[in-house]
Protein backbone atom coordinates (compact mmCIF):
# COMPACT_ATOMS: atom_id res chain seq x y z
CA UNK A 1 0.00 0.00 0.00
CA UNK A 2 1.60 3.47 -0.72
CA UNK A 3 2.74 5.88 1.61
CA UNK A 4 1.54 4.02 4.83
CA UNK A 5 2.43 6.77 6.80
CA UNK A 6 0.38 8.97 5.38
CA UNK A 7 -2.44 7.03 5.63
CA UNK A 8 -1.48 5.90 9.23
CA UNK A 9 -2.53 9.10 10.01
CA UNK A 10 -5.90 8.90 9.55
CA UNK A 11 -6.06 5.59 11.50
CA UNK A 12 -7.79 4.68 15.10
CA UNK A 13 -4.67 1.81 15.11
CA UNK A 14 -1.91 1.42 12.91
CA UNK A 15 -1.45 -2.21 11.14
CA UNK A 16 1.48 -4.12 13.05
CA UNK A 17 1.57 -7.29 10.81
CA UNK A 18 1.87 -8.22 6.88
CA UNK A 19 -1.78 -9.83 7.43
CA UNK A 20 -3.31 -6.41 9.23
CA UNK A 21 -1.68 -4.25 6.57
CA UNK A 22 -3.38 -6.66 3.55
CA UNK A 23 -6.61 -6.18 5.53
CA UNK A 24 -6.19 -2.49 5.77
CA UNK A 25 -5.63 -2.53 2.15
CA UNK A 26 -8.81 -4.92 1.21
CA UNK A 27 -11.17 -2.30 3.58
CA UNK A 28 -10.35 0.74 1.78
CA UNK A 29 -10.36 -0.87 -1.89
CA UNK A 30 -14.06 -1.72 -0.47
CA UNK A 31 -14.74 1.73 0.32
CA UNK A 32 -13.95 2.84 -2.99
CA UNK A 33 -16.04 0.33 -4.29
CA UNK A 34 -18.73 1.70 -2.33
CA UNK A 35 -18.07 5.23 -3.11
CA UNK A 36 -18.35 4.71 -7.05
CA UNK A 37 -21.92 2.05 -6.89
CA UNK A 38 -23.23 4.60 -4.09
CA UNK A 39 -21.77 7.99 -3.31
CA UNK A 40 -20.43 9.31 -0.24
CA UNK A 41 -24.16 9.75 1.44
CA UNK A 42 -24.71 5.78 1.15
CA UNK A 43 -21.51 4.60 2.19
CA UNK A 44 -21.60 2.95 5.52
CA UNK A 45 -18.79 1.04 7.56
CA UNK A 46 -21.32 -2.46 7.53
CA UNK A 47 -20.91 -2.44 3.60
CA UNK A 48 -17.59 -1.65 3.23
CA UNK A 49 -16.93 -4.85 5.87
CA UNK A 50 -18.86 -7.14 3.65
CA UNK A 51 -17.66 -6.17 0.48
CA UNK A 52 -14.25 -6.52 1.77
CA UNK A 53 -15.12 -10.13 3.11
CA UNK A 54 -13.93 -9.22 6.83
CA UNK A 55 -15.74 -8.57 10.23
CA UNK A 56 -17.25 -5.10 11.08
CA UNK A 57 -15.02 -5.34 14.43
CA UNK A 58 -12.46 -5.30 12.38
CA UNK A 59 -13.29 -2.18 10.18
CA UNK A 60 -14.11 -0.45 13.38
CA UNK A 61 -10.44 -1.83 14.62
CA UNK A 62 -8.50 0.76 11.99
CA UNK A 63 -11.64 3.51 11.90
CA UNK A 64 -14.19 5.28 14.29
CA UNK A 65 -16.76 6.38 11.33
CA UNK A 66 -16.71 6.48 7.41
CA UNK A 67 -15.53 9.95 7.11
CA UNK A 68 -12.03 8.78 8.59
CA UNK A 69 -12.31 5.75 6.47
CA UNK A 70 -12.95 8.07 4.01
CA UNK A 71 -9.86 10.40 4.69
CA UNK A 72 -7.72 7.68 4.84
CA UNK A 73 -8.74 6.53 1.26
CA UNK A 74 -8.06 10.26 0.17
CA UNK A 75 -4.28 9.68 1.82
CA UNK A 76 -3.44 7.28 -0.26
CA UNK A 77 -4.92 8.33 -3.24
CA UNK A 78 -2.61 11.21 -3.03
CA UNK A 79 0.57 9.06 -2.00
CA UNK A 80 -0.36 7.10 -5.49
CA UNK A 81 -0.56 10.79 -7.40
CA UNK A 82 2.65 11.75 -5.95
CA UNK A 83 3.89 8.12 -6.46
CA UNK A 84 2.95 7.97 -10.55
CA UNK A 85 4.04 11.44 -10.97
CA UNK A 86 7.22 11.02 -9.79
CA UNK A 87 7.80 8.38 -11.82
CA UNK A 88 6.51 9.88 -14.80
CA UNK A 89 9.11 12.70 -13.97
CA UNK A 90 12.19 10.31 -13.98
CA UNK A 91 11.41 9.17 -17.45
CA UNK A 92 13.96 10.78 -20.00
CA UNK A 93 11.16 12.37 -22.30
CA UNK A 94 9.70 14.32 -18.94
CA UNK A 95 11.23 17.44 -19.73
CA UNK A 96 13.47 19.29 -16.96
CA UNK A 97 11.08 22.21 -16.43
CA UNK A 98 8.57 23.08 -13.86
CA UNK A 99 6.15 23.34 -17.46
CA UNK A 100 6.64 20.05 -18.39
CA UNK A 101 5.75 18.85 -14.53
CA UNK A 102 2.64 20.96 -14.57
CA UNK A 103 1.54 18.68 -17.72
CA UNK A 104 2.45 15.95 -16.00
CA UNK A 105 0.72 16.31 -12.74
CA UNK A 106 -2.59 17.37 -14.98
CA UNK A 107 -2.16 14.04 -16.93
CA UNK A 108 -1.62 11.78 -13.97
CA UNK A 109 -4.65 13.40 -12.72
CA UNK A 110 -6.76 13.05 -14.97
CA UNK A 111 -5.59 8.78 -15.59
CA UNK A 112 -6.60 8.12 -12.30
CA UNK A 113 -9.88 10.16 -12.23
CA UNK A 114 -10.80 7.95 -15.15
CA UNK A 115 -9.24 4.53 -13.37
CA UNK A 116 -8.99 4.87 -10.09
CA UNK A 117 -12.13 3.27 -8.31
CA UNK A 118 -13.64 5.70 -5.80
CA UNK A 119 -10.94 8.87 -7.18
CA UNK A 120 -14.21 10.13 -8.87
CA UNK A 121 -15.87 11.34 -5.68
CA UNK A 122 -12.70 11.16 -3.03
CA UNK A 123 -9.39 12.06 -4.91
CA UNK A 124 -7.10 13.75 -2.17
CA UNK A 125 -9.91 14.57 0.77
CA UNK A 126 -13.95 14.40 1.62
CA UNK A 127 -15.86 16.27 -0.80
CA UNK A 128 -16.02 20.19 -0.44
CA UNK A 129 -12.38 20.25 1.33
CA UNK A 130 -9.62 22.28 0.20
CA UNK A 131 -6.43 20.55 -1.41
CA UNK A 132 -3.77 21.80 1.26
CA UNK A 133 -2.28 18.34 1.33
CA UNK A 134 -1.42 18.27 -2.52
CA UNK A 135 -0.60 21.83 -2.22
CA UNK A 136 1.93 21.54 0.81
CA UNK A 137 3.51 18.03 -0.61
CA UNK A 138 4.29 20.19 -4.23
CA UNK A 139 7.53 21.76 -3.53
CA UNK A 140 9.46 18.56 -2.18
CA UNK A 141 8.23 16.76 -5.87
CA UNK A 142 8.69 19.47 -7.73
CA UNK A 143 12.39 20.90 -5.90
CA UNK A 144 14.96 20.32 -8.61
CA UNK A 145 12.24 22.12 -11.46
CA UNK A 146 11.48 25.12 -9.13
CA UNK A 147 13.12 28.37 -9.97
CA UNK A 148 12.40 29.91 -6.48
CA UNK A 149 13.13 28.87 -2.80
CA UNK A 150 10.61 25.70 -1.82
CA UNK A 151 10.21 27.19 1.45
CA UNK A 152 9.43 30.76 -0.33
CA UNK A 153 5.77 31.98 1.19
CA UNK A 154 4.53 33.52 -1.99
CA UNK A 155 5.40 29.99 -3.94
CA UNK A 156 3.45 28.35 -0.99
CA UNK A 157 0.97 30.49 -1.69
CA UNK A 158 0.64 29.85 -5.33
CA UNK A 159 0.94 26.27 -5.36
CA UNK A 160 -2.35 26.47 -2.92
CA UNK A 161 -4.41 28.78 -5.43
CA UNK A 162 -3.04 26.75 -8.60
CA UNK A 163 -4.17 23.53 -7.28
CA UNK A 164 -7.69 24.81 -6.34
CA UNK A 165 -7.80 26.61 -9.91
CA UNK A 166 -6.51 23.14 -11.41
CA UNK A 167 -9.49 21.30 -9.33
CA UNK A 168 -12.42 23.81 -10.25
CA UNK A 169 -11.12 23.36 -13.93
CA UNK A 170 -10.98 19.42 -13.37
CA UNK A 171 -14.42 19.32 -12.35
CA UNK A 172 -15.77 21.12 -14.97
CA UNK A 173 -13.64 18.55 -17.55
CA UNK A 174 -15.64 15.80 -15.96
CA UNK A 175 -18.71 17.35 -15.28
CA UNK A 176 -20.71 15.76 -18.11
CA UNK A 177 -18.64 12.94 -19.22
CA UNK A 178 -16.54 10.25 -17.21
CA UNK A 179 -13.64 10.37 -19.56
CA UNK A 180 -13.45 14.06 -19.10
CA UNK A 181 -13.46 16.72 -21.76
CA UNK A 182 -10.00 17.21 -23.60
CA UNK A 183 -10.38 20.55 -24.13
CA UNK A 184 -10.76 21.73 -20.84
CA UNK A 185 -8.10 19.43 -19.97
CA UNK A 186 -5.58 21.18 -22.11
CA UNK A 187 -6.88 24.39 -21.11
CA UNK A 188 -6.11 23.45 -16.65
CA UNK A 189 -2.43 23.32 -18.08
CA UNK A 190 -2.41 26.32 -20.20
CA UNK A 191 -4.46 27.87 -16.67
CA UNK A 192 -1.42 26.71 -14.24
CA UNK A 193 1.08 27.25 -16.54
CA UNK A 194 0.15 30.78 -16.80
CA UNK A 195 -0.43 31.53 -13.27
CA UNK A 196 2.45 29.87 -11.61
CA UNK A 197 4.48 31.92 -14.50
CA UNK A 198 3.97 34.66 -12.42
CA UNK A 199 5.86 33.37 -9.55
CA UNK A 200 8.45 31.19 -11.13
CA UNK A 201 9.42 33.51 -14.46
Amino acid sequence: MPGPENVRGALRRAPVQRRSTERLARILDACARELDEGGYERLSTRAVAARAGVPIGSVYRFFSDKRAMTDALAHRNLDEFLDRTAARLAEPDAGTDWRAAVDVLVEEYTAMKRTAPGFALVDFGVPGETNQDLADRLPALLADRLTVDPADPRLRLALTVAVEAADAAMQLAFRTTQTGDSRVIAEAKVLVRAYLGTVLE
